[in-house]
């Protein structure tokens, strides 16, 4: 459909509680520093996508963002976590590319380590 953005689940929880009686509990999970959103589910996708193709543009293409914007929330995980999560190198006759340097590795694994640990609690809460 033309003009219809593709859900990549930032609308909808991370997480859910088992239904009771029609009610559940439902969570959605952000990492934050200094008050301002470090790491969050639609932040992970564009790292862990920058990590398969090796460049921005090309995340951010395949979730269907303007490079601009991907390069913003790049940029400010760098600045919030006080190093390199993506690192790059500048075009030229071969172009250039991106990849996760260790720390933006980790930033991954810990996020998904506390959204697994945010799945389970809200798995054993019952409405």
């Amino acid at each position: 459909m033309k003009g219809k953005k593709p859900d990549h689940g930032r609308g909808t929880a991370l997480a859910a509680s088992p239904e009771t009686q029609g009610t559940q509990i439902k969570g959605r999970l952000w990492l934050e520093k200094s008050g301002e959103t470090f790491i969050s589910w639609g932040r992970v996708v564009l790292l862990e996508r920058i990590k398969e193709t090796g460049s921005i543009a090309a995340a951010a293409r395949s979730l269907e963002m303007a490079y601009s914007h991907a390069w913003t929330l790049v940029a400010n995980m760098n600045r919030l976590a006080g190093e390199e999560l993506v690192a790059r190198t500048f075009g030229g006759k071969n172009g250039g590319r991106a990849w996760l340097t260790p720390a933006g590795e980790a930033a991954i694994a810990q996020f998904w380590e506390v959204a697994t640990k945010f799945q389970e609690w809200l798995q054993g809460q019952d409405t």
